[in-house]
């Protein structure tokens, strides 16, 4: 991926509801990562998240998971 770079990566861009953010996470039968994923916080003032997940990428949408993981990494 690294090689490929970012750019030639396919995207995929998913929306979460805030009621699907409030749901209790469960992996789905068939739906996980079989690879590492890398998550991208380009702008901490956007609520918008890059997963790279072998050669492709997806974007999501959720403001929450953004603070959760800048607060997890230290982040303010």
């Amino acid at each position: 991926m690294a090689a490929a770079g970012a750019g030639a990566a396919a995207t995929t861009v998913v929306a979460l509801s805030a009621g699907s953010a409030q749901a209790k996470p469960a992996l789905l039968r068939g739906k996980g990562a079989n690879e590492p994923v890398l998550v991208l916080v380009e702008d901490h003032k956007a609520a918008t998240l890059r997963l790279l997940v072998g050669d492709q990428e997806v974007v999501v949408e959720d403001r929450d998971l953004v603070t959760r993981i800048l607060n997890a990494a230290g982040g303010k």
